[in-house]
């Protein structure tokens, strides 16, 4: 799928974060994820099967299918209304998986913006754990960081690539910069979401 499905990923969190921030309908927004997932679990099957079956290609195959079993996950707990516990735990180990691509990209691949892609990813799938199989109410910064994610690790990277842009030195060089910013800006807001659990807990 490689760049329309990173386009079409940065269309699908760039909802959910709305949704997470209360500007989209649940279930409106589980049809897109169920389209999307499907595609992302459909096409890499069929991808992995007529490759060359080198590890390095089905090891790159198969991390979309990371992307498409959670938002079909998403998508069918959204529309049945379901107890997201199970999504909660599969984003865990999702999660370390991510932990793991970053690992790779950075050592074996010497690629520090998908190293810092992938930590980003696998942030946001830790907070869905901490969400739905701990039961955290964290929903609104959930939706903050998806919506930075959603555009700066997928829908831009997305573009820039198929315009032939994304490998330039000037634009790698730049994605840095971003991602190091995306990073602070998550730390903030989690300063200010731990102040506000802070002032709730004292005056509870």
């Amino acid at each position: 799928m490689g760049d329309a499905g990173l386009l079409l990923s940065g269309a699908a969190l760039f909802l959910n974060s709305l949704m997470l921030l209360g500007k989209a309908n649940a279930k409106s927004v589980a049809i897109f994820n169920l389209f999307i997932g499907a595609l992302q679990v459909i096409v890499p099957f069929y991808l992995i099967a007529v490759s060359d079956q080198n590890n390095w290609t089905v090891y790159s195959l198969a991390s979309i299918f990371l992307f498409g079993f959670t938002y079909l996950y998403v998508g069918l707990t959204l529309w049945k209304d379901l107890d997201g516990s199970g999504l909660g735990w599969y984003s865990f180990w999702v999660a370390v998986l991510a932990v793991i691509y970053a690992a790779v990209a950075y050592a074996y691949f010497e690629d520090l913006v998908g190293a810092l892609t992938w930590l980003m990813w696998a942030y946001l799938w830790f907070l869905f754990f901490l969400s739905m199989g701990l039961n955290k109410k964290i929903d609104v910064y959930i939706g903050k960081v998806a919506m930075v994610q959603s555009w700066l690790t997928l829908t831009f990277p997305a573009l820039l690539s198929m315009t032939g842009l994304w490998k330039t030195d000037q634009v790698a060089n730049a994605w840095i910069y971003f991602s190091i910013a995306a990073f602070l800006y998550f730390a903030y807001i989690t300063l200010r979401l731990k102040k506000a659990s802070a002032r709730t807990e004292k005056f509870a």
